[in-house]
């Protein structure tokens, strides 16, 4: 499989749920305390919701220019720069959206073949303590980029959850609904 075909669609359709959780929130709790939501944490260690779409949105983001052999643009740079302060600064929920969209948008306009340099070429991702990781493109979005992502999207679904914002399985897995056999639908 190529890793256009396998990154794309899945960092489509999750943060198209990512951007449903928070509409929820909104409509169950309202719009001010759902803004107070943005600065919920799931341990006082950890960052914050806000942090935490945005760093799903970077995972999402870094992985298209990883793996298309580009620079990173200067808003990678700045969401980083947004999450990390998120705790002072959580924004808006409009502003999660915002981010959420421009990804999508990003995702969006790849071309069908954008992401696949070669599954052997090799991926060299230095982290932020200095540590250097040498990866094939397949190793990358397989065990950093996916991993990554989902840590930061499930992050955000158990923060809305521990804040009491009415989600469960089903507003996990909605985009498997085209799925289902029409003749295995529960009645009743």
């Amino acid at each position: 499989m190529s890793l256009t075909r396998l990154l794309v669609p899945t960092y489509t359709q999750m943060l198209g749920m990512l951007s449903g959780w928070l509409k929820k929130a909104q409509a169950q709790v309202g719009e001010e305390d759902a803004e107070a939501l943005l600065s919920a944490r799931l341990a006082p260690d950890m960052f914050p919701l806000s942090t935490q779409v945005r760093f799903v949105c970077v995972q999402a983001r870094e992985a298209v220019f990883r793996l298309k052999g580009e620079a990173f643009p200067e808003s990678i740079e700045e969401l980083l720069e947004e999450g990390q302060n998120a705790g002072d600064r959580p924004g808006s929920l409009r502003d999660a959206q915002a981010r959420i969209d421009e990804t999508i948008a990003l995702l969006d306009g790849l071309a069908p073949d954008a992401l696949d340099m070669g599954t052997e070429n090799l991926i060299v991702h230095e982290l932020p303590n200095g540590m250097i990781l040498d990866l094939t493109a397949e190793q990358y979005a397989r065990d950093w980029a996916l991993a990554q992502f989902y840590f930061h999207l499930m992050t955000a679904y158990s923060i809305l959850r521990r804040e009491k914002v009415e989600l469960g399985k089903a507003d996990y897995v909605a985009h498997m609904l085209p799925y289902i056999r029409p003749e295995t639908i529960p009645k009743g």
